[in-house]
């Protein structure tokens, strides 16, 4: 495994000479409504998303409904401030019940569907629907029991890096590696929900890919979609966007979901960052080379008797570049013509007049 090998995940090819690889998350953005999920898919294909990503946990696999303080979110600016964590999952969690009809949906509408598992069961269940890959979610990317699960499967691993050091995220990946994982794909991720563009370095992108051999991708919590394009520029492979029909219906996550225009948006301007990044290039193409005659040039821009001589009031460099080249100006002032000639003519060594030196050294026109 290295950072160019390419990895297929059914009809896609994730790699860096490859456009990016879109994921749209639903996460709880259905409002557990089937219905809306169903709806979420059709609108996240017809923006162009490539793959549609469930989580796939109920609250008991994913925490205890203990009524602690430590069982409650604290943070005065979480958009979950004082939510219990269990009640918050009951909240957002989708039935495993409606996963096959989602991603058989999905799939009819040539998308890539897969999710993030919690926990061993949500894996097994996983594998009964035969998902073509697996990600490992950001707050659970140090879990070793459930990494060693998923990577036993064989299947290829995309994991965000969010709340992590490296050398946390040195050790899953080679616990990853070391239990049949060889396919990975990392996602630079800013685990704070809204990110924002300040917190969310982007210059980490390339210094993880070559840090761990592997190609980088970003998982982007920020509003609107510079980020992700930018990401793009820098090497992403893969760019995973929450997702809602609209952000004023509500949601656990939609408060930084892009909306179905929005994500048609980031297709189309990640795709151009990619075509932009092309290759290193001093070469012009051909509409360029089309365009030479379109520079400039020295032209005889006052009529000239034979005999004057050319000052900076009859000669000009101007467009179009059919003329002597600007480098010859000074040289051509107070140079003496060799012939009438008339204003908006090229000028030419041949309309100047030869110096005593230039004829003993037999200088060509």
């Amino acid at each position: 495994m290295s950072q160019d090998q390419p990895i297929q995940v059914a009809d896609y090819t994730i790699s860096p000479s490859h456009r990016p690889f879109i994921i749209a998350e639903m996460s709880g953005n259905h409002n557990q409504s089937l219905e809306r999920a169903l709806e979420i898919v059709d609108a996240v294909a017809d923006a162009g998303a490539h793959a549609l990503k469930l989580q796939t946990y109920t609250p008991d696999t994913i925490t205890f409904n203990g009524q602690s303080e430590e069982f409650y979110i604290r943070d005065a600016k979480s958009l979950w401030a004082d939510k219990n964590l269990y009640k918050l999952y009951q909240e957002a969690y989708t039935p495993w019940e409606w996963h096959k009809p989602i991603f058989d949906h999905a799939k009819k509408r040539g998308m890539v569907a897969f999710s993030s598992p919690f926990d061993t069961t949500a894996v097994d269940f996983l594998e009964s629907l035969d998902v073509p890959l697996y990600k490992i979610a950001s707050f659970e990317n140090t879990d070793h029991i459930l990494l060693k699960r998923i990577a036993q499967t064989g299947k290829p691993v995309i994991m965000s890096t969010g709340v992590s050091t490296v050398a946390d995220l040195d050790e899953s990946v080679k616990v990853l590696r070391d239990n049949g994982c060889t396919d990975l794909v990392l996602l630079k991720c800013t685990s704070t929900y809204p990110a924002t563009p300040e917190t969310t370095n982007l210059l980490t992108i390339p210094h993880m890919r070559q840090l761990f051999d592997v190609p980088v991708g970003l998982s982007d919590h920020t509003m609107g979609i510079g980020a992700a394009v930018a990401a793009v520029a820098l090497g992403a492979v893969v760019i995973e966007k929450h997702v809602t029909l609209r952000r004023a219906d509500g949601g656990v996550d939609s408060a930084f979901s892009l909306e179905p225009d929005e994500l048609k948006n980031l297709v189309v301007e990640t795709e151009r960052a990619f075509l932009a990044m092309g290759q290193v290039s001093y070469t012009m193409t051909p509409k360029e080379q089309k365009s030479l005659q379109f520079k400039r040039s020295l032209y005889v821009v006052k009529n000239i008797k034979a005999g004057e001589p050319f000052t900076a009031e009859n000669v000009r460099s101007i467009r179009p570049a059919n003329g002597l080249h600007t480098r010859y100006y000074d040289d051509i002032l107070g140079q003496i013509a060799s012939q009438d000639i008339e204003a908006g003519t090229a000028l030419r060594w041949g309309l100047v007049e030869k110096s005593e030196s230039d004829r003993r050294s037999g200088v060509k026109e």
